[in-house]
């Protein structure tokens, strides 16, 4: 309709004044028997002059709205741009705090362990299968990452280990991936034993502390730490803790069900250590 009325606008405003100046006419005289040559000027002046001026108040007030609309649309699409980018600039200042944060947590990471060699490389991809929990990360042969290498997190925190590679990308199983072990101990006791991913666990978003010694005690809220045993990991990195114990029906620990400290579903940047001193 607006569109209409711009573009056939002046036709529209001929044809309303012909009509009005007719239905003047025909007014002016029915009144009596008045000559049209005479009385032409004052037919116009009077009756016409009104309807017309009415009709004029009228197309402008239609195209002082249209002209209006318009300019409300750019100023509300203007609006929208301005939002979005600030918006944008919200989230990038937010992404680069985080990062500055994650940044300062690996230099105190790194003032402890002078032997690690770290590369940082950011979550691109989780992978969709039910039967592995692995990710990919955005560095690969390139940067120097090698398969087995251990990953972790700012806070030496276990992540997984590199289990595929490519020039510039690699894969991640995470410590409750099914085909993840590792050497363990637990911080409290110092029981010695190897964490395992299992399917049945792994929907859970646990694994299991196993082949300890006879005799080994564990409890509830133990913290479970790499052992460095195999040479796979370096000792001390944090796994997570004990949530439940299962013993046998003489008491003996069978296995510790362990909860991972990695928050996996806010991961977004990584640190894969490429070199650091393994303890024999």
């Amino acid at each position: 309709m607006k569109n209409y009325l711009k573009t056939n606008g002046i036709r529209i405003a001929v044809l309303v004044f012909a009509v009005v100046l007719l239905i003047g006419l025909g007014a002016a005289t029915r009144g009596g028997d008045i000559s049209l040559v005479h009385n032409a000027t004052g037919v116009l002046l009077a009756p016409v002059q009104k309807v017309v001026s009415s009709a004029a108040n009228l197309f402008d007030s239609i195209y002082g709205y249209l002209y209006e609309y318009d300019a409300l649309v750019a100023e509300n699409e203007s609006l929208r741009a301005q939002l979005a980018d600030a918006q944008q600039s919200a989230r990038d200042g937010v992404e680069a705090s985080e990062e500055n944060e994650r940044l300062r947590q690996l230099l105190e990471l790194r003032s402890k362990h002078t032997d690690y060699v770290f590369e940082s490389a950011k979550v691109v991809l989780w992978s969709s299968s039910n039967w592995s929990h692995s990710f990919t990360i955005s560095k690969g042969s390139d940067s120097g990452i090698e398969l087995g290498d251990p990953v972790v997190t700012e806070y030496n925190v276990v992540v997984g280990q590199v289990t595929e590679l490519g020039k510039t990308w690699a894969t991640v199983s995470t410590v409750i991936d099914v085909d993840m072990s590792m050497g363990a101990y637990v911080g409290e006791t110092g029981t010695v034993g190897i964490v395992l991913g299992e399917f049945a666990l792994m929907k859970n978003r646990q694994a299991k502390l196993t082949y300890m010694v006879d005799g080994a005690q564990i409890y509830v809220g133990d913290e479970v730490l790499t052992s460095g045993e195999g040479g796979a990991f370096p000792a001390g990195l944090v796994i997570g803790h004990i949530t439940a114990v299962q013993t046998e029906a003489g008491g003996q620990i069978m296995y510790g069900l362990v909860e991972p400290e990695c928050a996996f579903d806010s991961l977004v940047q990584v640190f894969v250590i490429k070199e650091y001193s393994v303890v024999e």
